[in-house]
């Protein structure tokens, strides 16, 4: 079983288009953001939406920008613009009262070779400086794997910052395309501080983003092994298209409930 409500990807750039099938499907948007977005954000639009959700009970899911950006950069200006990005989609997610803001990481080990500790320490001063940021906030902060072949770097990041607002999220279709680590031992690793989960589908050669159940994922096993936890994770769809956000949407709920 999944928590409810089930959350939908939903680009700031589209909101317009795609905001009303969201919200007519039940599902809590997770708002997605590009760092251009946020150099000429129409603020009243922020606000109009805070007030919708505010009305509706609903605490939306932020994704932050993640192009050219990275944490852990060992180039210090490549950490500064970071830093500025997030702190910007901070203060919008604050604004519309979200409950979790999605990060990327930016490591991959064929970019940092022999130097994942470096990485690490950069990533950690980042994300600790960051989360003083959501200190009065109900924003909580995951790290979503990408490139990663294992869990490793990130489970010893979030376990060195060790704070129950700093957690992960599962991202099932990088895992399927990236992970040469069968899913239950990388849940395994996770599950203390799971916060979130991205469902779509892939056949292993691309990032589909196909909807659940359309491509070779065994989502069975992902919802078996996280049903007994005493928290369940808030989860998205990452469907791209309309047809096949309500495609995923019916699709997640026939495995998860056969």
């Amino acid at each position: 079983m999944l928590s409810e409500p089930l959350g939908a990807h939903l680009p700031w750039s589209r909101l317009d288009d795609f905001l009303t099938l969201v919200l007519d499907l039940g599902l809590t948007p997770e708002i997605a953001f590009k760092g251009t977005d946020l150099d000429d954000i129409d603020l009243a639009r922020v606000e109009q939406l805070a007030q919708q959700f505010a009305q509706a009970g609903m605490h939306p899911t932020i994704h932050a920008p993640f192009l050219d950006l990275n944490p852990g950069a060992l180039d210090p200006l490549v950490r500064q613009i970071t830093r500025q990005r997030l702190l910007q989609t901070l203060q919008i997610a604050d604004q519309l009262n979200a409950h979790l803001m999605v990060v990327h990481p930016g490591f991959d080990h064929w970019r940092y070779p022999g130097m994942e500790d470096l990485w690490l320490e950069h990533a950690r001063a980042f994300f600790l400086e960051l989360l003083e940021h959501t200190a009065n906030s109900g924003c909580r902060l995951a790290i979503e794997n990408i490139y990663e072949t294992s869990p490793g770097t990130l489970t010893s990041l979030v376990d060195s910052i060790h704070s129950p607002r700093f957690g992960h999220c599962f991202d099932i279709g990088h895992w399927h395309l990236f992970g040469q680590v069968p899913m239950g031992d990388w849940l395994t690793s996770i599950l203390p501080r799971l916060f979130h989960l991205h469902l779509h589908d892939n056949c292993g050669s691309a990032d589909e983003h196909l909807p659940v159940g359309d491509g070779e994922i065994d989502f069975k096993l992902l919802f078996s092994t996280i049903s007994s936890l005493p928290t369940l994770p808030s989860v998205t769809l990452e469907a791209h298209r309309p047809e096949d956000l309500v495609r995923s949407l019916r699709q997640t709920s026939l495995i998860c409930f056969s």
